[in-house]
């Protein structure tokens, strides 16, 4: 994982802050288990509300949490005030989420002023093994002067 510095000192607080007004994560269950600088981990139990009709989780439920993990490494890395939007990410579903926990780690592949790459990697739990399941390529866009909802 690459070594990249925060600009801002409290970014950990403002990524949990953040994730906290975020109506879909709640809506699903999903919860951010780790934040670095440019780098964070979300996780999502499975259930009955977040699957497909095989019985895996939906893949719309992968690229969701693939989204939110890519694009809260990135924010790890703007100041403090700015915000971020995707602006784009490519998934490849690589095998069925078939398992009890979902795994999205997001990274920074290169930050800029403007816009950002990440990827994700998905990975599903079964029976205490990781499989991979999701790859996710990602542009995030800073913005600025755009407050966020209250959640």
């Amino acid at each position: 994982m690459p070594d990249f510095q925060p600009t801002n000192p409290d970014y950990a607080q403002a990524v949990r802050g953040s994730f906290a007004k975020q109506g879909i994560m709640r809506h699903i269950g999903a919860t951010l288990v780790d934040i670095q600088p440019g780098y964070a981990v979300i996780q999502l139990p499975y259930g009955d509300d977040v699957s497909q009709q095989h019985g895996f989780f939906h893949g719309g439920v992968v690229g969701t949490i693939a989204d939110s993990a890519g694009g809260y490494a990135g924010f790890s890395l703007m100041a403090a005030g700015d915000g971020v939007l995707t602006v784009e990410y490519k998934i490849n579903l690589v095998a069925p989420a078939d398992g009890e926990l979902l795994i999205a780690r997001g990274q920074v592949i290169r930050p800029g002023r403007t816009l950002t790459a990440t990827r994700a990697d998905v990975l599903v739990v079964k029976n205490g093994r990781e499989t991979l399941c999701g790859m996710m390529q990602q542009t995030l866009m800073r913005i600025v002067g755009r407050a966020e909802v209250t959640g």
